[in-house]
């Protein structure tokens, strides 16, 4: 394919994925399920974090964290007792536990208190067309708290190599800004432009097999080389090629 019939294609594939039906297969139901502000981005950090392994087990389970939150994840986050936490201990999501739970609360609770926000911890070291840096710096802001060390690997770091595939698809939800009802569009402080594609094992393959990826491994390395392709088709919404690219590889095994 040519460039031209390229971006064609892969227009057509984003408007038919794109939409409100995608919604109900997707974790980015669970962020759905709310109108506030904070309970949106905090109900999308949390479902982004254990985004891996089987899709329906991710739901089920991100379901599980809204009910232990008592369906008032902002809430919670600020006003829990100690005690409170107890109960958050019983979860698991393959390696993410409940103690690894307990202390996204209480970091949660921190960057809330004292850092404004989640969109003002990732607009704070935003450049003009990545939010990789800003990932890296968030990490440290995140686990200025006491925390276990093992809790640790459940916040990717995109200058340590990693694809940070799930925080990259919860930043989606948040900064883009679809007009279908699919991504929130909330954090009006940041831009799409700004945004890498959530890069994962069905992306990358159909990434290289349409010739926009040739490294082989799904790392930093991989993302930074898609980003320079995808913006080179849209350079305003170069993600929106993540519902082309996500769609083809699970919906129609390309």
């Amino acid at each position: 394919m040519t460039k031209k019939e390229l971006k064609e294609f892969l227009d057509i594939k984003v408007e038919l994925y794109n939409r409100p039906d995608f919604i109900s297969s997707d974790p980015i139901q669970i962020p759905h399920q709310f109108s506030k502000k904070e309970d949106i981005e905090i109900a999308g950090f949390l479902s982004a974090t254990i985004a891996w392994g089987n899709r329906k087990s991710i739901i089920k389970n991100a379901n599980r964290m809204m009910d232990l939150l008592e369906h008032s994840p902002f809430d919670f986050i600020m006003n829990h007792q100690e005690s409170d936490l107890e109960k958050l201990e019983a979860f698991v999501h393959r390696t993410f536990n409940g103690f690894d739970f307990i202390t996204f609360i209480k970091s949660l609770q921190h960057i809330y208190k004292n850092h404004n926000g989640l969109e003002a911890v990732f607009a704070k070291h935003a450049e003009k067309h990545s939010l990789q840096s800003a990932i890296h710096n968030f990490k440290h802001t995140f686990f200025e708290i006491e925390h276990l060390k093992r809790t640790e690997k459940h916040v990717s770091d995109p200058l340590k190599n990693s694809a940070a595939k799930r925080i990259n698809m919860f930043l989606r939800w948040m900064i883009r800004n679809d007009n279908t009802g699919v991504d929130f569009g909330i954090w009006q402080s940041l831009s799409p432009t700004q945004l890498s594609c959530p890069l994962d094992v069905h992306s990358g393959n159909v990434a290289r097999k349409l010739g926009l990826l040739k490294r082989k491994q799904n790392d930093g390395k991989a993302l930074a080389e898609l980003d320079i392709a995808l913006r080179k088709l849209d350079i305003n919404d170069p993600v929106k090629y993540d519902f082309a690219l996500f769609g083809l590889g699970v919906f129609e095994s390309f």
